[in-house]
């Protein structure tokens, strides 16, 4: 169902993984997509053809969002050739764990830069034209809630993070109906943690459903939030985990 039909969704990040599951669903449900992503072109380009053999229409836009200059110039070319956004997602992500003595300096710099700083920057910027009505939604990760193990301070905080940027963003942009939402997946199958990779069976073990989630899955959940059925869901944190925080 046509359900974003007229509607512009940006998706920083949106060409592997959960980004790609989101993009391809926003696509089919009739949004004209921008998506931001920062290498491997030719994976990008093939997810773009794809969607646009199938009806869609896409902005493909490389940019180094760890930098705010060029976060910032990708997202302003979105809005000039879109002229408005009605829906942003972030997935852009990075990680370096290890013990506490073993993060380098300048770590937590660079983790927070990807990781709070880029959904921060793109909200800011794309708030102040968004329509009345717009969806804002992040993806962080249920280890922002329940740290699984040793090794994961950085990683941890900084997912963290989200929860209260998302409920700041809720209060500030409700009057204008403008949603704000966050999505905290558990283990997903995706190329950063396959579900036959050699931590999948531990990553499972706290699960109530024993198997590993789908990028799909995940996409379905974002969907609902950037459909009028959640325009009265904001300032909410959606886990889809498999059961990990039951």
């Amino acid at each position: 169902m046509a359900v974003l039909h007229g509607k512009v969704a940006l998706a920083i990040g949106g060409t592997r993984g959960i980004g790609a599951a989101i993009s391809r669903r926003f696509a089919a449900s009739g949004a004209s997509v921008a998506i931001i992503y920062r290498a491997r072109s030719d994976e990008a380009e093939r997810l773009a053809r794809q969607l646009e053999g199938e009806g869609a229409t896409v902005l493909l836009l490389q940019a180094d969002v760890s930098d705010p200059a060029s976060l910032l110039a990708a997202i302003d070319q979105a809005l000039r050739h879109y002229t408005t956004i009605d829906i942003l997602v972030n997935v852009a992500g990075m990680a370096e764990n290890g013990d506490l003595e073993s993060y380098t300096d300048g770590a937590f710099d660079r983790v927070f830069a990807v990781k709070v700083r880029t959904p921060f920057l793109a909200a800011q910027r794309i708030a102040a034209s968004m329509p009345d009505g717009g969806r804002i939604i992040t993806i962080g990760s249920i280890v922002g809630e329940r740290a699984p193990g040793a090794g994961v301070t950085l990683y941890a905080a900084s997912k963290a993070a989200l929860a209260g940027m998302t409920r700041g963003l809720a209060r500030d942009l409700g009057p204008r109906g403008i949603t704000a939402n966050l999505v905290q997946p558990g283990p997903i199958d995706t190329e950063r943690n396959p579900a036959d990779g050699p931590h999948a069976a531990a990553n499972r073990a706290p699960l109530a459903i024993d198997r590993h989630g789908t990028a799909d899955e995940v996409a379905g959940l974002v969907a609902y939030l950037a459909s009028p059925e959640a325009g009265f869901v904001t300032g909410s944190i959606y886990n889809i985990d498999g059961g990990s925080s039951a």
